[in-house]
């Protein structure tokens, strides 16, 4: 597989670690090669520049795994990978529960990996990774003795690959969902039937930080999955905390984690849409001292990008106006097409259109088991912006 003459190899020799159609040189022979076939790419002098897996059907059509042109992707290879990640996680956590592996930053592109005691779940968003599912499970089993292995196939990105959706068992057995000890509380995961990996493990700095603010406080959670930052909030002292969202089965996990940290009375759910919740609350003259919406991706790619920022301005405006005078407000994004700059502009023209004054007291990112690589962008996706809300 070869770059063509005037594509840019010295960002692949630099770690960009995607080839676009447009830069590649696609032949019959190159087009009808099955996803997920491994490859060696040549700059346009047909010098080799790493090994690479390909998939014509995608956009990203090479994905460099190594940039040793010989290397040879086995088990040995993504279990040395494997073992470099759980290296780094054993560092930042004592207890095994985090993300282990974060595809590209960890060197295995597309692949996420979460870890949940002795449990853990595979996604593989990319067809090399569908194709040695079975050699990247045991590799991970032999890494980290996990005895219970999940595959989720689901997702954007499996559909921007080809690849079909699928939720399997790979290994052992998982009876209910598995408790998972996250600064000072409880979460309920459900491997199996929850939403991605059962549990979002990039915001865990981001509710440490809202804790922070939550001492005595009436907490207001919107986009709450399992509890999220509420839960997080009653850990830290809230008199009160209510999780807000649109998936009973995610509240009920919630109510269950609730239930054991002991902090079951403190805590009230409400299931319906985000924005009609927030007028409703609205309308019953609800006021809180912590308000935090985190909602899915309004900005999964560049097309959605304008939506998305107006999505996230009418977020800003409905909940600054639940605030109590020198209450806060945290607003999340994890739409890696919005970026800081874009996402911190419209949050302030959602608070300023509700007659609010701001203060930007923090701004936050995806936890250390998220780690960014530095030359790919969309490695850092995760926002958090807190507020101090004036009158």
């Amino acid at each position: 597989m070869r770059l063509r003459p005037k594509a840019e190899a010295r960002a692949i020799r630099h770690g960009f670690p995607w080839v676009y159609a447009d830069e590649l040189v696609l032949d019959r022979r190159t087009q009808a090669l099955t996803p997920g076939t491994l490859a060696t790419l040549e700059d346009a002098e047909r010098r080799p520049l790493a090994t690479v897996t390909v998939n014509p059907a995608s956009k990203i059509v090479a994905r460099v795994l190594d940039r040793d042109p010989a290397a040879i992707i086995d088990r040995g290879w993504i279990a040395a990978r494997i073992g470099r990640a759980l290296e780094l996680r054993a560092r930042l956590y004592d207890q095994p529960f985090y993300r282990l592996v974060h595809a590209e930053a960890d060197g295995l592109p597309g692949v996420v990996i979460d870890r949940f005691g002795a449990a853990a779940v595979i996604q593989p968003n990319a067809a090399w990774a569908e194709t040695l599912l079975p050699e990247i499970a045991a590799a991970l089993a032999e890494a980290t003795g996990v005895t219970a292995i999940v595959k989720n196939g689901t997702g954007r990105s499996r559909g921007l690959e080809g690849l079909a959706e699928e939720t399997a068992l790979l290994a052992g057995q998982i009876d209910g969902p598995i408790p998972v000890p996250m600064n000072g509380a409880t979460y309920m995961a459900d491997l199996l039937g929850g939403q991605k990996t059962g549990l979002f493990y990039d915001q865990r700095p981001n509710h440490a930080f809202a804790a922070r603010l939550a001492r005595g406080a009436r907490v207001l959670d919107v986009f709450s999955h399992v509890g999220g930052f509420a839960l997080a909030a009653l850990a830290g002292g809230a008199a009160h905390a209510l999780a807000v969202d649109a998936s009973a089965p995610a509240l009920d996990l919630a109510r269950q984690g609730a239930a054991a940290g002991g902090m079951a009375e403190r805590f009230e759910t409400r299931q319906g849409d985000a924005f009609d919740t927030l007028d409703a609350l609205a309308a019953e003259g609800a006021r809180f001292d912590l308000a935090i919406c985190d909602p899915p991706a309004f900005a999964p790619a560049k097309p959605a990008l304008e939506a998305g920022l107006r999505a996230y301005e009418r977020v800003a405006l409905k909940a600054a106006g639940l605030v109590a005078p020198g209450g806060y407000l945290i607003l999340c994004s994890c739409s890696h097409a919005a970026d800081l700059a874009s996402f911190r502009n419209a949050s302030a023209r959602g608070i300023g259109r509700a007659g609010r004054r701001g203060q930007l007291i923090h701004t936050g990112f995806a936890g250390p088991d998220h780690p960014m690589l530095p030359q790919l962008a969309e490695s850092a996706y995760l926002k958090a912006l807190a507020f101090r809300l004036d009158g």
